[in-house]
């Protein structure tokens, strides 16, 4: 079993005001973040460029002043998102852009792109009220964006981090590895979702394993998993005894019943949780050859 790579998910687009003031909004606010979730145990930030009060930002500089703050203070892996429903533009080329043009500059570019390996309803269900908030949200990804994300990130020398919301996306990622389109080993963050988001599998063991019975057969692959809009601590030590990976952070979830924990609290419960279980947590370092190990 290899070390625990631990991610933080530090923003998304999650508000302050959706509960817990301590979402980090600008590239400095993002930077000092990650530093301090570097020092908590994670090896991975994953984030979303924002403004000053909190509305998405697609822009490359700010998305390439961000990296290189964090790149200041800290050797953390960088993973930025691609954005998608907020963009004018939502095509590849549009949603790639930025991501290519951080991919020339050695001080700005990332570690990993996210490939979401399939489309699914994004709609918010409220359970009270019986009733859907929205109706018409789509995450579109359809087999072309994604076949053109794979050629795009492998030329770059990006590693994708593909984002399986249910069991149709792990075959799609199977699919692919199959055509020859993404390298082993497959880096798949097994999304589950939690209260008012229903596209992905429940947050619980049985929606956990569900995933775990559908990996992609006779591949190499190290998952991650995680739980959008919901507490994902009831599952963590069940993720590392199994082998896999923890993505957690505020972007998904403002964790306001434990308080209101900053991104870098949330980093040191799950690595205390890995201490109990007796499993090691993984440095950037060590995170990059377990996800990325160079060929022979």
């Amino acid at each position: 079993m290899s070390k625990l790579i631990i991610e933080a998910r530090i923003n998304e687009y999650m508000m302050r005001e959706q509960g817990n003031v301590n979402v980090p909004y600008t590239p400095q606010e993002i930077a000092a973040d990650a530093v301090a979730c570097r020092e908590a145990g994670a090896a991975i930030v994953h984030f979303h460029a924002r403004k000053p009060d909190g509305a998405p930002q697609h822009d490359t500089e700010v998305y390439a002043d961000t990296i290189r703050g964090i790149r200041g203070s800290s050797d953390i892996l960088v993973h930025p998102t691609l954005g998608y429903n907020t963009m004018d533009d939502p095509s590849a080329p549009a949603r790639l852009k930025h991501i290519l043009e951080l991919a020339k500059d050695p001080s700005a570019a990332p570690h990993f792109v996210p490939l979401d390996m399939g489309s699914v309803n994004v709609d918010r269900y409220d359970p009270q009220a019986r009733r859907f908030l929205t109706t018409d949200h789509v995450y579109a990804n359809p087999t072309g964006d994604l076949m053109y994300f794979a050629k795009e990130v492998r030329a770059a020398g990006l590693k994708p981090y593909l984002t399986c919301f249910n069991i149709g996306f792990l075959r799609y990622a199977n699919a692919f590895a199959d055509m020859g389109l993404i390298d082993e080993p497959l880096y798949m963050c097994l999304v589950m979702t939690d209260s008012i988001f229903l596209g992905g599998h429940p947050a619980s063991r049985k929606g956990l394993q569900s995933h775990l019975d559908h990996l992609p057969p006779g591949k190499r692959v190290e998952w991650t998993a995680m739980s959008y809009g919901g507490n994902l601590f009831g599952l963590v030590a069940a993720i590392i005894a199994q082998g896999g990976h923890v993505s957690i952070g505020l972007g998904d979830h403002p964790y306001s019943e434990l308080g209101m924990p900053t991104n870098a609290e949330l980093i040191r419960r799950v690595v205390a949780i890995a201490d109990e279980c007796g499993r090691e947590v993984a440095t950037p370092a060590e995170a990059w050859q377990i996800l990325n190990p160079p060929r022979a």
